[in-house]
């Protein structure tokens, strides 16, 4: 008579436990067998504890075991049908799965995850049911994008630290429908550099027109949050910006973004002389002080404004608010001459939201952006280069 083997099954890969269940739907459903169990078993355990005696113990308690009922919950690998056990008086409060919670942990970060790299509600509900075969409705992956709104209010009220040495300021427009009809709004964005040289989003806004009395409510609202000082602000070229923030900041230089004085400048050039022009702009911002960036200003100026006078122009009318940066040591001058930080953010943003058509409301708009913006501070793990020589030159300066 052949002896049984009765040696435990000892793994070493996953092929070997393919191989031990007969099948991969095998073993897929002895896991789901097992999860079930698991599950089960601590749901009795804590109706236990709750009663104060274990199954099968003989008790003289009011209050006893009363049956199971059947519920089934979404996991991460599809639908569960479990026993739930209840009590007679209907006083367990069950923890690990609650009165009428029908998800496991995990499987809202699933969703939110999917939301926040710009897959609509509609591709999310294809994408669960294509992988795990639920058939989830729009509303519930609404409700559960929705619980990120909690997050957005209290990261947009957080205190802030007292002294960023630098702080970007720009907008980008995104469509939003209200009142049955798709309008432009500005989103509004605050970027910092901490003291580390992270950056650090300070905050998002949205109305309905970029303007600099807006702009004034945002640094005053970012002084309430406990900004004491700024030392120098990057800001495109929009009238009122530098009034506004030394309105409430009085030390703070602003600074106007040279990449936005070039792109704008390139617009009255045709293609022709744009490698010309751009040739000549730079003699200007990489000049090494203001009197020598004033005097390759001339020159510009004697040779291109009989074809482009404008570009002269803007550049003389923005002349104190292009020149700050030129009294700094280049390890600061790398990191204010342009607003590209906030620009990448920007980049990042319109990635994600350009398969959005509109936004349904300005709640929708500050969830999505939030979810991408957090999504984005996980690459921000070091400081600008060059951070450490800069921040000793900001502590002499200011």
């Amino acid at each position: 008579m052949t002896k049984k083997n009765t040696s435990p099954f000892k793994p070493e890969t996953i092929a070997d436990i393919v191989q031990y269940c007969g099948s991969e739907e095998s073993l897929l459903a002895a896991f789901k067998s097992l999860r079930k169990a698991a599950i089960e078993s601590a749901l009795e355990g804590e109706l236990g504890h709750h009663l104060g005696y274990c199954k099968n113990e003989r008790n003289s308690n009011t209050n006893s075991r009363n049956g199971y009922g059947e519920k089934t919950i979404i996991t991460d690998h599809g639908g569960l049908t479990i026993q739930t056990p209840r009590d007679r008086d209907a006083s367990f409060e069950p923890q690990l799965i609650q009165k009428n919670q029908r998800k496991l942990k995990g499987f809202d970060d699933k969703i939110i995850s999917m939301y926040a790299r710009g897959m609509s509600m509609r591709d999310i509900q294809s994408h669960l049911e294509d992988i795990y075969g639920l058939d989830v409705s729009p509303e519930l992956i609404s409700s559960v994008t929705d619980s990120v709104l909690e997050d957005v209010v209290a990261w947009q009220n957080r205190a802030l630290e007292p002294i960023y040495p630098i702080l970007y300021l720009d907008c980008l427009v995104v469509k939003v429908k209200e009142n049955n009809q798709i309008s432009n709004k500005s989103l509004f964005l605050a970027v910092a550099l901490n003291m580390e040289g992270h950056k650090e989003v300070l905050g998002m806004w949205i109305a309905k027109n970029e303007g600099a009395k807006f702009w004034l409510s945002i640094i005053t609202e970012l002084k309430n949050r406990g900004v004491e000082q700024i030392y120098i602000a990057c800001v495109d070229g929009l009238k009122g910006f530098t009034e506004a923030i030394n309105s409430v900041f009085p030390q703070t230089i602003v600074q106007l973004c040279i990449v936005h004085m070039v792109r704008n400048s390139l617009n009255y050039v045709p293609w022709k002389d744009r490698k010309l022009v751009a040739s000549d702009l730079k003699a200007i911002y990489s000049a090494s002080n203001a009197q020598s960036a004033e005097l390759a200003l001339a020159a510009f100026r004697d040779k291109w404004d009989n074809k482009y006078p404008t570009i002269g122009d803007i550049w003389q009318r923005n002349w104190q608010g292009i020149i700050p940066f030129l009294s700094f040591p280049d390890d600061i001058r790398k990191a204010i001459y342009t607003t590209n930080a906030i620009e990448a953010i920007n980049r990042q943003i319109r990635k994600i939201i350009k398969s959005k058509g509109c936004f349904p409301s300005d709640e929708a708009v500050f969830k999505l952006v939030f979810l991408a913006l957090q999504n984005a501070a996980k690459k921000w793990t070091m400081p600008i280069r060059e951070w450490k020589m800069a921040l000793n030159q900001f502590s002499i300066l200011f």
